[in-house]
């Protein structure tokens, strides 16, 4: 294995440079995007390419673990950044067809629908078993379908992350605290994913042989080590997620707790002088000799 490999997919570049393009040219016009987020959106893009042209893309075709890496990479890693860097914000900073085309879908009923973190979360949930447990995952180790495939992961992952983040405009504002729920829900089934590929039978085990592979790991240690870096580098990965959905909560209680106190300073101050709750009843009254 050697690590300066690189490889060259002219898909994944195209999409990386008109995305990178768009985004920095409407960057400039929304002041509404930090340049800390517009730095997250540029490494978002780096760890995209790392994925598909350094040696991760050589040897994912080769090694299970290899390939484990590459999709927590473009599932998990690299969506998270892009959308911090709240792109879509950018977009409708500017003008033209790409604001009109995010305004219509943040206010069509498609939208609210594909765009709710329960809907992300299933597709981000499912993706993975999907990708292990059926013949997806051999076809997709070469040729067209490995392009698109890597296409869309990076495309699940945004939406997910852009669902339950909402650092973007969105078509539904919902709680984090509902996030924050779906996230433990998450939690326990990547793990137990992990567990399924460590303990169970060799994917693409027929795959695997005809490379005919003299050196690396055995197809069962292999496997074990691609089980253990979705499963624990999975869950190490989730762990600033989680964090930045904290800080969402606390911003969150913070403008409800402004917006009570806000309403209760407009309320009208109440008539006369107010009085204690045992003198409005009328035995308290009596017995102490308050008329």
């Amino acid at each position: 294995m050697v690590l300066l490999s690189w490889t060259l997919d002219i898909t994944a570049l195209a999409g990386m440079t008109v995305v990178g393009a768009a985004y920095f040219r409407c960057r400039r016009a929304a002041a509404a995007v930090s340049r800390g987020q517009s730095w997250c959106f540029a490494a978002g893009l780096l760890v995209w390419a790392v994925a598909t042209f350094s040696a991760v893309g050589v040897y994912a075709p080769v090694l299970f673990w290899v390939r484990a890496l590459q999709v927590l990479l473009l599932l998990f890693v690299a969506p998270f950044l892009l959308a911090l860097g709240r792109p879509l914000a950018a977009v409708l900073a500017g003008s033209g067809a790409g604001r009109r085309v995010v305004e219509w879908a943040l206010a069509s009923a498609v939208g609210r629908c594909v765009l709710s973190p329960p809907v992300t979360s299933i597709a981000m949930l499912a993706t993975p078993w999907l990708l292990y447990l059926t013949p997806w995952y051999e076809a997709s180790m070469r040729g067209p379908l490995a392009v698109a495939t890597r296409m869309v992961l990076v495309v699940i992952g945004f939406g997910y992350f852009y669902a339950r983040l909402q650092a973007d405009p969105v078509p539904k504002q919902y709680s984090p605290l509902l996030s924050l729920g779906i996230s433990v829900v998450e939690s326990l089934a990547d793990g137990l994913l992990g567990v399924v590929l460590w303990l169970g039978p060799i994917v693409a085990s027929d795959y695997y042989a005809a490379l005919h592979r003299d050196w690396g790991p055995t197809q069962r240690v292999d496997q074990s080590i691609g089980a253990g870096i979705l499963w624990i580098v999975g869950d190490l990965v989730g762990i600033p997620f989680v964090l930045v959905l904290m800080r969402a909560l606390g911003r969150d209680e913070r403008r409800k707790a402004d917006r009570v106190d806000a309403e209760l300073a407009a309320e009208p101050p109440a008539e006369g002088s107010p009085t204690l709750w045992w003198e409005n009843d009328p035995v308290l009254r009596e017995r102490f000799g308050m008329r």
